[in-house]
């Protein structure tokens, strides 16, 4: 920002990396080790879209495989060869493939399973009183009225 002022435009890669790989409680911020976020929307004060230019280092994974309550998420793979992964089955993506995840649906993951950098574009709504479940993990997760991720185990007992 200039003067208090959003930019008109950015060169996203050049856009200041996020301050902290996760906000995942441990064991899974760990996990977390090999994402690299830039998050674009904030620095236009989109309040209602999120969006992030999003990096997988070999082995990465852009999160734990979930699914939101009321938050419609989508990728777009601008490089590299990422294995989305859902409850419902895997498929290899490439640059120029993008995948949606409405409220609800399938959950779901990318990991980068290939020897090279994995470069995309997420984007979702930022819609209050979001729930997030973690099929895989004993975790679970609430969008507070702050807009700050509180994070419990699924029996609801604190981390």
């Amino acid at each position: 920002m200039r003067d208090g002022q959003a930019p008109t435009a950015v060169v996203a890669a050049e856009s200041p990396e996020r301050k902290t790989r996760s906000n995942y409680p441990e064991p899974f911020f760990s996990r977390m080790g090999k994402r690299e976020k830039r998050a674009l929307g904030d620095q236009f004060g989109l309040k209602n879209l999120g969006v992030n230019l999003t990096t997988l280092a070999p082995g990465g994974e852009s999160a734990l495989l979930h699914r939101h309550s009321k938050q419609d998420e989508f990728i777009y793979i601008l490089s590299g060869t990422p294995t989305l992964v859902t409850d419902a089955g895997e498929v290899l993506l490439a640059p120029g493939m993008c995948a949606g995840f409405p409220a609800m649906g399938v959950a779901h993951q990318l990991v980068n399973r290939s020897g090279a950098d994995v470069t995309y574009l997420e984007m979702g709504d930022r819609t209050p009183g979001d729930e997030v479940s973690y099929p895989a993990d004993d975790l679970k997760a609430k969008l507070g009225p702050d807009g700050k991720w509180m994070f419990t185990r699924k029996d609801g007992s604190a981390y």
